[in-house]
């Protein structure tokens, strides 16, 4: 069975749908899903059964199945997400809510997901937090959930909160809020597979932040920040996406301006990070997706229109490049995954 990719491109309103060479990385497309009102954000549930969509210009959220054998998307419910349109998108980690989070509306949002996979309405929880709202997903005891805003156009903090998974219910944890040292700006980040360390991808900051779990109350304390960019750079830039591979032992995060993705090494005990240097990328790389296994990365570029594919060097966690693809306008979402046999 195959590995799939899915790439949104909001300016086509469009879904592509790729399968993945476990052995060489290569893509081969498969179909294109119309979907209009700007596909953006994309989450699957744990199971890999339906995939969520965010439709930023529509300011809707569609639910799909997906087809086990051939990676197929069957639209299932399309709910109104009232004034708000979605930056990010995940399920928590049973699979009953739609967590979602809100950059110009200063919102975080839970919708319910029926038995049939369907996303619903109302929303269980429509919460105020502040503007750069910019990612939220829940931890892997499912009891809290964290809700990052960049600096400058937001507060320069972490929203910690408690979630029930029983009702959705979103509750603030004390402390509230945790901000890191200088403007750093949090915007998305990724949960250390076998520690209780988190990891926030900068975009201010040009950097990655590290940060320990409590994992008693929920609470979340820096403890490293290593800078993406290379020394003798000067021009603008900023940080998007963050991924780590299965295995915790590397991570990667896109520079956009010097647009390269930096590669780190993660010390098995420590959880610290080392640099293994950076590779050049697409221009504007905002999107990313390891494969299930953490031997392929894709990077896509978002001015550019095209897609990257690099393979993992299990042993240092380098990245070597191997083809570039067109997909087409404004590809802001790249999803990798193996599907249930």
């Amino acid at each position: 069975m195959p590995n799939y990719m899915y790439v949104s491109l909001q300016d086509d309103d469009k879904i592509l749908i790729f399968t993945v060479d476990e052995a060489t990385g290569r893509l081969d497309r498969q179909q294109d899903v119309e979907v209009t009102g700007g596909p953006a954000p994309l989450a699957i549930d744990p199971e890999r059964r339906f995939l969520y969509v965010g439709r930023r210009g529509t300011r809707e959220l569609s639910s799909f199945r997906i087809d086990p054998g051939t990676g197929g998307l069957s639209l299932i419910g399309t709910v109104s997400l009232r004034e708000g349109e979605p930056v990010y998108m995940a399920t928590d980690r049973r699979g009953r809510f739609v967590l979602s989070a809100y950059y110009h509306q200063s919102k975080t949002a839970v919708h319910p997901i029926d038995d049939n996979g369907v996303a619903g309405t109302p929303p269980i929880e429509w919460l105020h937090t502040a503007s750069g709202a910019h990612c939220i997903q829940t931890d892997p005891s499912n009891r809290f959930a964290f809700v990052p805003h960049i600096a400058g156009k937001g507060p320069n903090a972490i929203f910690q909160f408690r979630f029930d998974e029983g009702t959705g219910r979103l509750t603030p944890n004390s402390p509230p809020t945790v901000s890191p040292e200088g403007e750093l700006g949090p915007r998305h980040f990724c949960f250390h597979p076998s520690r209780d360390i988190l990891y926030f991808s900068d975009e201010q900051g040009c950097s990655v932040t590290a940060y320990r779990l409590d994992s008693s109350s929920g609470t979340l304390a820096p403890f490293q920040t290593v800078s993406t960019l290379p020394e003798n750079f000067s021009g603008s830039n900023t940080c998007s996406q963050i991924q780590i591979t299965p295995s915790g032992k590397f991570l990667y995060a896109p520079n956009r301006g010097h647009n390269s993705v930096a590669c780190f090494s993660i010390h098995a005990s420590t959880g610290q990070l080392t640099s293994v240097g950076r590779v050049a990328t697409e221009p504007v790389p905002r999107a990313l997706s390891l494969d299930p296994e953490g031997n392929f990365l894709f990077v896509a570029g978002l001015e550019s229109g095209r897609l990257a594919s690099y393979r993992v060097d299990n042993e240092s966690g380098e990245l070597s490049p191997l083809e570039v693809y067109h997909v087409g306008n404004k590809p802001m979402w790249v999803l990798v995954t193996k599907l249930p046999d």
